[in-house]
Order: C-alpha cells, then structure tokens, then sequence
C-alpha cells in the first residue's frame, strides 16, 4: 500500500488533526478515538492515505512511526486483519471458528463479529491497543463506556475480547486501571464469564502483519495495584499572568502559560480529583486557590500501592521550566508540588514518556 508520509501537527478534535504533506497543512481524518498521548507527538511521521469521499477531509490516518516501528492507528482496519487471523487459524483459541457475520447487530450493541464452530456460537469484540511500553501493553487509553457496556453484554451472551496490540516486543497484556477504572474493575469482574485474549502484531508499513504471540495477562498484579489509590497529577491552563492570593502563600504572581500540580491520596483517589475539579468548594489545600483560574484542566490519575508523590514531583522537576517554592508540600522536604511549563506539556515528549514509567514502566518490574 503506498502511504503518503506527512508530519503530525496537532489535533483538531477527536478525529481529526492537522498535518504536514508535502509542507502545506492540510486535514487528516483520524479513525481512532484514543487519547494517543505518547503516539502523536509534533512532527512524529504520519502514513496517509488520500481519502475516498469527496464530501469527506481530504486524507485518512492509518498509522505512525515510533522508535522506528509502525503502529497501527486505524481501529476499522484491525477488524481486517483480526478477519484473516481467523481464517488462517492464527489464534489457537478460535482455531476451530469460522466467521458468520461482521459487524453484528444485537438490540442496542453493535458487535465485531459473529463466530460459530459447530452448533455453538460466539460474539467477539475486538479493541486495538496502542498504548504499551516495552514488555507491557494497556487498554483503553481514555475513558470507555460503550467498551464497558461491550464487556456486560458479551458476559450475557457466550463472548469474547481479543486485545490486538501493536508491538511485537510486547509480552503482558492489562487492562487500564490508570485511565478507566471502571471498565479495567468490570473486564476483572466478569474475566471468568467472558473469554479474553490479547496478542501481538507486528504490521509494516505496507499493512503486511505478522502474527507474533498470545500475551499473558498477570491478574495477580492487577488485583494488587488495581485499587482506588495513589498519586495524581492535575495540568491545567492560566491564560493571562495573574497574581494570585494563595492562603498562607498570600499573592504569588504566576506567570501565563501551564501548571502542573502533583498530589496523592492513598485512599479514594477519585474523589480527591473530583474535588480538586469542583470550582465552589471550601479551601483545603493550596491547589484550591489557583484551579479556579485555570482552564483545559486535565487530571492523570497513577493508581498505585506505592507513595510516589515526591518522586514524582522531583522527576517532573527535572523537565519542568519553573517551580513555584513551597506550593502544596508544606507536609514534606520538596521545594514544591507545582511546576510551570512554558508550552503544552502533552506535545513534549519527555513529559509523556514520565507518564509512561509511573504508569506502565513501574509494573513491567513487578511481572
């Protein structure tokens, strides 16, 4: 398949962004709902291809280059390649299926496929996953709740989930308990009830795939580390310069550009979020008094049975451009839990990749 090369340039909205071709901006369809954080990063290369519809934008995504490998973006085109596994009895555990129907529909639930092998039938869902780090992959990526009520109707009604990841150094496969709690809490709940299956693909940029392995899924960390506790961290926007009375602080003068807040909450993690977020709220801790004035707040939330709050503070010092003294650390030795970053912390590459490590890279060496 030829693919026009261009470079990623940022997201419009969920499934479009802007690209360079041939050094004009021009529109991509992008036919992939995750957040894509560490995949779509400035000027990573973009396979292209020209778009169909004339009615449509004029280009379509269908992957991206990292660390010199080709990832896979285009979630239709996964059920494709699920398609020929099947057929060429790749998957051990639907060796003896045959496909009935793609694209099922089953009252409300719009299903992958639809597989039989003798008189018994089988309704698979297939999530591709782009999110992984060395050894270890990770779905979703962003918040799911069709994904959720996917995994209640195929418990009810003889289902399977087959994880298709886009690595071929990948060997463990979990559910995202990070990014959604919910629906990572559900797949566990309902894992003797539905099947789930996850493997690696290596696919090249001509979509040729390789089968690679059947990953193992370490249910036994999940159960350990999947709980509502941990750190967090919120960035948020303050569009002007600003001073700012911040409680026993008094007036700080901050400057125009991003913040990121590091805390932790060992127990109800996500509603000490919730409560950060609340804009009317009486003021408890230094953050309090600043969210107010920022916007695009965005929280991370890193579920964990560890207290790495100052550790992750220092290693988001590190990259950071400033610090504010004494911010939200009055209860430790850091000179602060609140960093200033000049540009969009989400379009530098060191930041996503610290989010990686406290997220997946802290697990890998537990496995």
């Amino acid at each position: 398949m030829n693919f026009i090369s261009g470079k990623f340039l940022k997201r419009l909205n969920r499934f479009t962004c802007e690209c360079l071709v041939n050094s004009k901006k021009v529109k991509a369809y992008l036919p992939n709902p995750g957040r894509l954080w560490e995949l779509l990063l400035t000027n990573r290369i973009l396979y292209l291809k020209k778009s169909n519809k004339k009615d449509n934008l004029p280009y379509v995504v269908y992957g991206v280059k990292k660390d010199n490998q080709f990832v896979l973006l285009h979630t239709n085109y996964t059920n494709k390649i699920v398609e020929k596994l099947i057929k060429e009895k790749k998957i051990r555990s639907l060796r003896d299926f045959k496909i009935i129907k793609r694209e099922v529909k089953v009252n409300n639930h719009r299903i992958d496929f639809l597989l039989k092998r003798k008189n018994k039938k089988i309704y698979l869902e297939v999530k591709s996953v782009t999110l992984f780090k060395d050894r270890l992959a990770m779905f979703p990526d962003a918040p799911t709740e069709r994904g959720r009520k996917h995994l209640s109707f195929l418990s009810k009604n003889k289902g399977m989930v087959l994880f298709v990841v886009y690595s071929p150094k990948v060997f463990y496969f979990l559910p995202d308990f990070h990014n959604d709690f919910s629906f990572s809490q559900t797949l566990y709940q309902l894992k003797d009830r539905i099947k789930i299956k996850a493997i690696s693909l290596k696919v090249d940029e001509e979509l040729n795939y390789q089968f690679v392995r059947e990953l193992k899924i370490p249910w036994k960390i999940f159960k350990k580390e999947a709980k509502d506790r941990g750190v967090y961290l919120i960035v948020g926007e303050l569009k002007r310069a600003k001073k700012i009375s911040i409680g026993k602080l008094k007036k700080i003068k901050f400057k125009k550009g991003f913040y990121i807040y590091v805390g932790k909450a060992m127990n109800n993690l996500s509603k000490r979020i919730e409560r950060h977020l609340q804009r009317d709220k009486k003021k408890r801790w230094h953050i309090d008094y600043l969210i107010n004035y920022l916007t695009n707040l965005k929280p991370i939330p890193i579920r964990t049975s560890q207290n790495l709050e100052c550790s992750l503070a220092k290693d988001i010092k590190k990259i950071a451009n400033l610090f504010i003294r004494n911010f939200g650390c009055s209860d430790c030795q850091c000179d602060s839990h609140l960093f200033y970053f000049k540009k969009n912390p989400f379009t530098q590459e060191k930041f996503v990749n610290l989010i990686l490590k406290y997220r997946l890279g802290r697990l890998i060496s537990t496995i």
